[in-house]
């Protein structure tokens, strides 16, 4: 009786993942059908040993970037960078979100996507006179905000030098305290500095100040593949963050685990605006150039 009663656990089981799978895969295809000249989907690389359900998804299908999902980020840290624009991104018809970079009278701009946004990056207003100043502009409602979970991207690096790309979470209020269970956990799931096929894992908490804590992986060299597209996932839960590329774990780290809801970013920057000039690299670079994503998509454990 108790071999039957566990068989009968374990088909319950194996019907359950199938189901989900099945409705995902029916989700993302549905999505992809709408426009007949979209590519073919590409399944995702979800973890073993888990039964997941699609909750937020964007496939960059049509020709307008879906502003219900995406906003832009223009300023970062209190500073309006001139050169985060909303005017560098692109959808191509066939599926794919296009990221480039454009330059205008010397100076080289590019857009950073995300779906909410950090409350200390505007700059504030005078309150109460020329004296004061309320550090933080208006509050902006999130248009996605999310907890745990698999996140996950399916891109193509650009090809020339000089500017950087990057799929990552952020905390609306990360280093407003010294607990990051509470405040959030910046996580960088991939950021691609250079055009050798070598990228980067890491998190970041306790603000960007004196307080600022951070671990990684430093940079790591992937597989070429037949067609230069990637995946870069992230299984965040709350004993820990585990990284994926192209379906295998490449580092986990046991947190600090945010426990706070946080927003997605997909981004690219131009170097040496930090620093108030441009890189030389930019100079050499032969327009046009993308980021390539073909999606974007995040998934819940079904317990």
């Amino acid at each position: 009786m108790k071999t039957m009663k566990q068989n009968i656990k374990i088909c319950i089981s194996m019907i359950l993942c199938l189901f989900v799978t099945n409705s995902f895969s029916q989700k993302v295809k549905e999505s992809k059908n709408s426009n007949s000249k979209e590519a073919s989907v590409v399944e995702s690389k979800l973890p073993a040993g888990f039964n997941w359900k699609l909750v937020w998804n964007d496939e960059f299908n049509g020709t307008r970037l879906d502003t219900t999902k995406w906003g832009y980020r223009l300023n970062i840290m209190q500073t309006r960078l001139k050169t985060f624009t909303d005017n560098a991104a692109e959808l191509g018809g066939k599926g794919n979100l296009l990221l480039g970079i454009y330059e205008k009278d010397g100076d080289f701009y590019s857009s950073h996507l995300q779906t909410g946004s950090n409350f200390m990056d505007k700059p504030g207003n005078q309150y109460g006179g020329e004296a004061l100043t309320w550090p933080i502009d208006k509050l902006e409602t999130p248009k996605f905000l999310h907890r745990y979970g698999y996140y996950e991207i399916r891109c193509k690096l650009q090809a020339q030098p000089g500017w950087w790309s990057a799929f990552w979470l952020q905390s609306p209020t990360i280093g407003a305290t010294l607990d990051p269970l509470e405040s959030g956990v910046e996580i960088d799931i991939m950021e691609n500095f250079t055009r050798d096929n070598v990228v980067s894992s890491a998190i970041h908490w306790n603000g960007y100040g004196v307080d600022h804590k951070s671990a990684g992986t430093g940079g790591f060299k992937i597989d070429p593949t037949d067609d230069g597209f990637h995946t870069f996932g992230m299984h965040w839960s709350s004993t820990g963050y585990v990284f994926y590329v192209d379906g295998k774990e490449t580092w986990r780290v046991a947190g600090p685990v945010s426990h706070r809801e946080q927003f997605i970013l997909v981004s690219t920057e131009c170097m040496g605006y930090r620093k108030g000039t441009p890189s030389p690299l930019l100079k050499k670079e032969h327009l046009p150039d993308y980021f390539i994503v073909d999606y974007v998509r995040v998934f819940d454990e079904v317990y």
